[in-house]
């Protein structure tokens, strides 16, 4: 397994899915590579968190 550069959906940027994080993809049974760069995905989840303070 390989380092692998993908191109983020949201922002067009290229990011690394390096072979740890593939591991911990395959370890935690995600079958889908992330389509979302580190940056777009902590916006989107920060996002999608508003409101649903505990």
């Amino acid at each position: 397994m390989a380092d692998r550069t993908i191109v983020c959906k949201d922002c067009g940027k290229e990011f690394v899915f390096t072979e740890g994080e593939q591991e911990f993809y395959k370890e935690k049974g995600f079958e889908n590579d992330p389509v979302r760069c580190p940056e777009c995905r902590k916006a989107r989840k920060s996002q999608n968190n508003r409101g649903f303070r505990r």
